[in-house]
């Protein structure tokens, strides 16, 4: 088998069918062999593994998912992909692709079908315009996923994996680790595709938790109040919270809950961990706090 994971091989099959990578879609066809090397070692497949691939573009990714999983479902978007994936996964007999929109599929109904409802793995070369919605569909979609290891944009990779108090740390660090745990494997230079993105890239690896990692009575508004507090990160946590709407809480309020919790009044939203955000929803929902 002749790899396609090169400049060479890639721009022989993009000729072949007269095709370019579509903006629209976010193509960017990866060339670096050790990094989609390095993809599927990070994501530990086996070969009693179902392996979920979002976008397989021309399948550079897919040849390596096929020789180490049991079998690989791949959705790509791109109709005039669908003729160039049959092309070159010819020789895999372990290959689905279906030809669909990741946010539109049923998730969970692959799961039941092509792996008798056990959990798979997720990987993928992501489109960087719509990395957020596509990782909160994984993860919201209540089916059987024990990892998801992807390519995407390495601003967005430090933010996932990023500590409290960090610069980078915000709401989509929290609404990821509700989930997962997220680790960043390799920053990856723009060389490494075609085209070259005009961003640095990073693989990082998201393992499922079992349950959410913290308990909290309404995940929703736990969730409203993080994205308040990130909004204004430089305003303090009672000022940035209080008076919203979706909230429902005055700066009183918000101050008694976090002194409830021991914490200064003053105290900013990207100082919170997420249990004690948890703690906060809970506390501003049914506590003392919300007393008049």
């Amino acid at each position: 088998m002749a790899y396609l994971g090169s400049a060479e091989r890639t721009k022989e099959v993009l000729g072949r069918y007269n095709m370019s990578a579509k903006k629209k879609f976010g193509q960017n066809f990866l060339i670096d062999r050790k990094v989609l090397e390095g993809i599927v070692e990070a994501a530990g497949v086996t070969d009693s593994d179902c392996v979920l691939e979002i976008g397989p573009g021309i399948g550079s990714l897919t040849q390596y998912l096929a020789e180490a999983a049991a079998q690989v479902v791949a959705v790509e978007i791109d109709r005039s992909l669908i003729p160039v994936l049959n092309d070159t996964l010819s020789e895999y007999s372990n290959v689905t692709v279906i030809n669909e929109d990741i946010l539109k599929v049923d998730i969970d109904r692959i799961v039941k079908e092509k792996n008798g409802g056990r959990p798979i793995k997720v990987v993928a070369n992501l489109p960087y315009y719509i990395t957020t919605p596509i990782i909160m569909k994984l993860f919201e979609s209540g089916a059987l996923i024990e990892s998801i290891t992807v390519m995407i944009q390495k601003e967005v990779a430090d933010r996932m994996a990023a500590p409290p108090g960090n610069k980078d740390y915000g709401s989509l660090t929290l609404a990821v680790g509700y989930y997962a745990e997220a680790k960043k494997i390799m920053d990856v230079v723009p060389g490494s595709f075609i085209p070259q993105p005009k961003v640095g890239s990073a693989v990082v690896s998201l393992i499922r938790y079992p349950e959410p990692k913290v308990e909290v009575e309404d995940e929703k508004f736990m969730f409203e109040i993080i994205r308040c507090a990130f909004n204004q990160r430089r305003k303090t946590l009672s000022n940035s919270i209080s008076n919203n709407p979706a909230i429902g809480a005055t700066r009183d309020q918000v101050v008694r809950a976090l002194l409830k919790m021991g914490m200064d009044e003053k105290v900013r939203g990207e100082t919170l961990s997420l249990s004690q955000f948890a703690e906060l929803s809970d506390n501003l929902q049914h506590g003392d706090a919300m007393l008049n």
